[in-house]
């Protein structure tokens, strides 16, 4: 069972927020504070204790220490709890998800949306859970935010400081690093196969090799692997497809 932390600067919302969560049969505590130093100071104190602390469910606009300040502070403890952000600001999703929120809520907050954030954290505080299973990017469209599951790319090219995320449905360019990428997403099996280009095995149909270069298809593109990441390439897509390729 989880136990959590919820963080909200306005009492009523506080309340509420906690009074749905305690209704969940896999949450074992609620601990709440109105300010983001208040939940700092008992993060902190928790930790010191030894107590376990698995999520946090954080709003963003609070006084003094804000959720995305708190949440970039909370990413250098040892273990950090995972991060539901709770807040009524569509616009900071992109953030979010940067700092590898498990999910983003908004307000009001229902109670079935409130369940699948909570079965959310449950999976990615599961030692069973397969890595990245959930996780999605959030991309900017003309004022609106698309949610590309990771599942969903085929591979991802780095675009100076973006990078592009290439599915079957199209390509979306977001603001992070390709390198950021890599070590959020490397457990789900996607692996370098160039400095500036990421690829998901699973969706890699063939690998050739022609006058001593080595490529890729991926979908429908067909993508040149560096001489420098050649080897390794090889090496973990057969260990991806159990001899498939040969």
């Amino acid at each position: 069972m989880l136990r959590v932390l919820a963080v909200d600067d306005e009492v009523p919302a506080l309340e509420e927020l906690a009074y749905l969560l305690r209704q969940d049969d896999r949450i074992e505590q609620v601990t709440t504070a109105a300010d983001g130093v208040t939940a700092l100071q008992d993060m902190v104190q928790m930790i010191g204790a030894g107590e376990r602390l698995d999520g946090v469910f954080l709003d963003i606009r609070m006084p003094g220490l804000d959720g995305l300040d708190l949440a970039r502070l909370v990413g250098g403890f040892p273990s950090p709890p995972r991060l539901v952000f709770v807040t009524a600001h569509e616009e900071c999703a992109v953030q979010a998800f940067e700092l590898e929120a498990v999910d983003y809520l908004l307000k009001p907050v229902r109670a079935e949306r409130l369940a699948e954030a909570v079965r959310r954290l449950e999976a990615a505080t599961s030692p069973a859970a397969e890595p990245g299973q959930d996780d999605v990017i959030p991309v900017e469209l003309g004022g609106r935010t698309r949610f590309v599951p990771q599942q969903a790319v085929w591979f991802a090219e780095a675009k100076g400081d973006y990078v592009r995320l290439h599915t079957v449905d199209g390509s979306y360019l977001v603001r992070m690093s390709l390198a950021a990428l890599e070590r959020r997403w490397s457990e789900a099996g996607f692996i370098r196969i160039h400095r500036s280009t990421l690829v998901a095995a699973k969706h890699v149909s063939e690998l050739r090799f022609e006058g001593g270069r080595v490529s890729v298809t991926v979908g429908t593109e067909t993508l040149q692997v560096s001489r420098r990441h050649s080897r390794q390439v090889r090496e973990q897509l057969v260990r991806q497809h159990r001899g498939v390729i040969s």
